[in-house]
């Protein structure tokens, strides 16, 4: 019997293939699209008991194609005669062949610029992810029929625009190349800080993220960007099983065991760096690529080579700028040159919009005037930081770290009580 959980990862795989071949044999994504669920489904329930068939794409394929014939002919019964139903009899099952094309057609598909953001990312994970509207849903915190909606949303309109399923032209490739990497790297980062919930990581958005950004390194081994975003995603992905404590505390880069970091991940990312960098036109993927490979190969936290990733973030500002990368700059600004000098940048930053209520731009500040020794403003900022954030895990940390600056009464009982009020918020 067939473990669930190969199962799982192998109808995940074989998901956006199936979806390529009855798209490719039908012409219907939507229809298609609903078709490859129910087969999914049938095989998540059937394949535990029974086994994993010889030819498992062969067999989601007929189950998909059947599943297509019987909505086509309730969509058509009143104006064709069943002998016409008929002729479209269930294929014979497809012999395998490698899918990376398949699925990097269904990527940029999903990916198609008219679509929005919210719904490219809800449709990549259904359609090429093979995650159900349940799993996408819990995964961003939201409720199911607002993933539902955005996915039938998507649909239409790539029906309603004749989007053809077809590998886009050279002078659309870079676009949509594009598009496709915004999307995997805001999965990747959901699933590596979950934006709200009670937990830090989602493993399996990050997981479907590089093993897409994989798949599309494969098929363009020469796109600088692609590169960059896979060694990104790997040299990131490295640090998790360092960044929780057992109880799912954050902990933060600089106390970090780095002995648990994945090796092979930062050896992998670090040579995909380094060659893209040498043969391929710079990007900010590449550049935040060299940037966690710096953090990396760093075996203490006091050998980081912050004048190096100041650098290589003054480089990224110019050529992206954003409010982020102003955040994290800063950082590298205090580490090299002092904490005020990054306060002083700090004050300057908080004017955009987009910084002033987040909560990174609080726990930043809160962090610098720790180490500026205003522990009391430090204090603050960190509660402040941790009043604004969703995520369990990092109110947890930012309460822990306000704690430990907590000032204490003068009196014995009281400093009884503040050490206990610590300790109880540190364990």
């Amino acid at each position: 019997m067939s473990t669930p959980t190969r199962i799982e990862d192998l109808l995940r795989e074989l998901a956006p293939q199936v979806l390529a071949t009855l798209v490719r044999r039908y012409g219907d994504f939507d229809t298609c699209e609903d078709a490859v669920q129910e087969a999914l489904l049938a095989a998540a329930l059937q394949w535990p008991a029974d086994g994993t068939p010889a030819n498992p794409k062969g067999w989601l394929t007929t189950v998909a194609s059947r599943r297509w014939i019987e909505r086509w002919r309730e969509e058509t019964a009143r104006r064709r005669r069943e002998q016409t139903a008929a002729a479209l009899a269930p294929p014979e099952p497809a012999e395998p062949v490698p899918g990376i094309d398949d699925t990097l057609t269904v990527l940029l598909l999903c990916c198609h610029p008219s679509l929005t953001r919210a719904s490219q990312v809800a449709l990549t994970l259904r359609a090429v992810g093979g995650l159900t509207t349940a799993e996408i849903a819990r995964a961003f915190l939201v409720p199911e029929a607002t993933v539902a909606q955005r996915i039938s949303r998507a649909k239409q309109r790539i029906k309603a625009g004749g989007a053809e399923f077809r590998m886009p032209s050279e002078a659309e490739r870079p676009e949509r190349i594009a598009a496709v990497l915004q999307v995997l790297y805001l999965i990747f980062n959901e699933g590596y800080t979950a934006s709200a919930g009670p937990s830090l990581h989602r493993v399996e958005l990050t997981s479907h993220a590089i093993r897409l950004a994989r798949q599309l390194h494969e098929r363009f081994p020469e796109d600088g960007e692609v590169a960059g975003l896979l060694a990104l995603m790997l040299l990131t992905d490295a640090r998790r099983p360092a960044r929780t404590g057992p109880d799912g505390t954050l902990v933060p880069l600089a106390e970090q065991d780095r002995g648990r970091w994945d090796t092979r991940a930062i050896a992998e990312g670090v040579a995909l760096t380094t060659r893209a960098l040498a043969t391929a036109p710079i990007g900010p993927y590449q550049l935040q690529a060299a940037i966690a490979a710096v953090h990396d190969e760093a075996a203490r936290f006091e050998d980081t080579d912050w004048d190096q990733i100041l650098g290589l973030y003054e480089l990224l500002g110019r050529l992206t700028p954003g409010p982020m990368v102003d955040l994290n700059r800063i950082v590298a600004v205090a580490m090299v040159h002092g904490p005020q000098a990054g306060l002083r940048r700090l004050a300057a930053a908080e004017a955009d919009p987009v910084l002033a209520g987040h909560h990174r731009l609080a726990a930043v500040r809160a962090h610098l005037l720790e180490l500026a020794g205003d522990q009391e403003a430090a204090h603050a900022a960190y509660l402040l930081a941790a009043r604004r954030t969703l995520s369990l895990p990092e109110q947890r940390y930012l309460r822990s770290r306000a704690a430990r600056l907590q000032p204490r009464p003068t009196h014995d009982a009281g400093q009884r009580h503040g050490a206990e009020t610590v300790s109880s918020e540190t364990r």
